[in-house]
């Protein structure tokens, strides 16, 4: 699924945040439906995840391992230079790590990374110079779950695992959004009947970008692990009568199986599109560290190129403006969960807007339709 489309000012309608109580989700379970990983590991992957394997760059290795702040993998495109919403079906992974065999992300890449680990979900959210893994300056990015248009995965091939149960684990359900400035990524690692992964990682919703999808802290120049609560699951909205209304993006497209073309619709061309997650789920006994480093000097160019110096300068100068990503809390180690209020919209989820300065990240709109695209947020009626 191809994404570049949508992201926008919190603060559009001038909103007050509020607090709300935390999502219900019952008693969350490790052997629910959905949760340990069924599909076979692509051929390509490792049987395991495994540390210190050999470092190349070239590697076709699409096994992610999410582990812990300073642990982790994203994946990315296999050919440096391509758009990523135009490969994700053959994108690998980079990890931080010399592990699964992957390509490694060379130290200085990575600005911010924030670990929370929630009963339903293990989730990163980090900033950075994605251009030094190959992603194109200014791509806003695209989208990648284990499911795709044909079922088969984005990447195909592409497996999941955590060890944060204290035990490596393949997971089903997961949803890993990146672009050249901003990664983003979880994995589901318990669910319940309220609860249920499909939900939680809920993989339609390629246009909204990280904050919306997994709402949390993006704070630059901040690495922190952190306990939180879990987030309401992307794209549902409590009504003041109990009932859930629940947003599904508008998108069609196409794809070619055995030579036939297929076409999909999915959402209604008529629904307003919400700004904003319902909410931010609080975080609790957060610890910092530093930095995060592997050490693998030889990844490091001695002289950066003059393409990689101004797409590293517009990650960290404009990259907040560009891909409307800001932060809620200056890396507090604490934050309270909150909400906007919502706007209703047919056949959609109720809009939710807050001055708290969430931004919908890493997928933004393109530079010639943002005058237009904020004016019809103002209005309470964009249209994709």
């Amino acid at each position: 699924m191809k994404a570049a489309l949508f992201a926008t000012a919190l603060a559009v309608a001038g909103a007050t945040a509020q607090s709300v109580p935390p999502f219900r989700y019952g008693t969350p379970s490790p052997n629910a439906p959905g949760v340990k990983g069924v599909n076979s590991n692509g051929p390509t992957n490792p049987k395991t995840p495994q540390l210190n394997t050999p470092i190349n760059q070239k590697s076709e290795s699409r096994l992610a391992s999410l582990n812990s702040v300073d642990d982790w993998c994203t994946f990315g495109p296999r050919d440096p230079g391509t758009v990523i919403g135009d490969v994700e079906g053959e994108t690998v992974a980079y990890c931080t790590k010399a592990r699964n065999n992957a390509r490694v992300i060379p130290d200085g890449t990575v600005t911010a990374a924030h670990f929370v680990k929630t009963p339903l979900y293990v989730q990163l959210m980090a900033l950075g110079d994605f251009t030094k893994i190959g992603i194109v300056a200014g791509d806003e990015g695209g989208e990648l779950d284990p499911h795709g248009a044909t079922n088969m995965g984005n990447p195909v091939g592409g497996n999941v695992t955590s060890n944060v149960s204290g035990e490596d684990v393949f997971y089903e359900e997961w949803m890993n959004y990146v672009s050249y400035n901003q990664v983003c990524f979880r994995i589901c690692i318990a669910g319940s009947d309220q609860a249920p992964t499909a939900d939680v990682c809920e993989h339609e919703l390629d246009v909204m970008g990280c904050n919306f999808v997994m709402p949390g802290n993006y704070a630059d120049n901040v690495f922190e692990t952190c306990d939180g609560d879990a987030a309401y699951p992307p794209g549902h909205y409590p009504q003041p009568d109990g009932s859930t209304s629940t947003f599904h993006q508008f998108f069609t497209g196409e794809y070619v199986v055995n030579g036939q073309t297929m076409q999909y619709t999915n959402g209604a061309a008529d629904q307003v599109t919400p700004t904003a997650a319902y909410s931010t789920p609080s975080t609790s006994n957060c610890r910092t560290t530093d930095t995060i480093k592997n050490g693998i000097a030889s990844l490091v160019p001695a002289v950066s190129s003059s393409s990689s110096s101004a797409s590293s300068s517009a990650a960290t100068s404009t990259g907040a403006s560009s891909s409307g990503m800001a932060s809620s809390r200056a890396g507090s180690s604490t934050s309270g969960g909150s909400r906007a209020p919502a706007a209703t919209g047919s056949n959609s989820a109720s809009g939710a807007s807050s001055s708290s300065g969430n931004a919908s990240g890493a997928l933004s709109l393109q530079a010639s339709g943002i005058l237009a695209s904020l004016a019809a947020v103002v209005a309470g009626a964009y249209l994709l």
